[in-house]
């Protein structure tokens, strides 16, 4: 699947999930800031550059907007692999509530440095990422993530780089 196509089906998953809330209801459920640590397989379908990858991602959920596609808000991370890749971000992410089950669907422009890791074809790069996490207690949440980072084809390759991530979020 390309990068276009990609887009394309998170967009129309993301409009089958859309509700209404009040903007009340939102305002009491949001603390203002959510930190996501996480840990994984960067690229793991590449076996020759696979390597193991941790970050952390800031939300702030005071900085909400509801869109037709749902509640956005704006994050801003960064990734670092085992080989010294890095990659520095800023996005959106919607957010859907499923009971005790989240659904978080973004995509984050960001720069990204090889380091002795895999060579992506360019320091620009796009993050677009799903992520399915469980409530836990005390306003946190262990989840899930799949996310894929291209050039789209702005570079003269673009081999890009699927990854899975394990991710622990905390709301401070």
């Amino acid at each position: 699947m390309n990068f276009k196509n990609f887009l394309i089906v998170i967009t129309i998953f993301a409009l089958s999930f859309s509700t209404s809330k009040s903007d009340e209801s939102i305002k009491k459920k949001i603390d203002p800031h959510k930190y996501n640590f996480y840990t994984g397989m960067f690229d793991f379908s590449d076996n020759y550059r696979k390597s193991v990858a941790f970050g952390i991602q800031h939300q702030n959920e005071d900085l909400y907007r509801d869109s037709f596609i749902g509640t956005l808000s704006p994050i801003t991370g960064f990734m670092m692999t085992g080989d010294n890749a890095t990659y520095l971000y800023t996005g959106v992410q919607a957010d859907y509530n499923l009971g005790k089950l989240n659904f978080t669907p973004s995509f984050t422009p960001g720069l990204y440095g090889k380091g002795d890791g895999k060579d992506l074809g360019h320091m620009i790069e796009f993050k677009s990422e799903l992520q399915l996490s469980l409530d836990l207690p005390k306003d946190s949440e262990f989840g899930l993530s799949y996310n894929h980072i291209s050039n789209a084809d702005f570079g003269e390759k673009n081999p890009g780089a699927n990854s899975y991530m394990f991710n622990f979020l905390k709301k401070f």
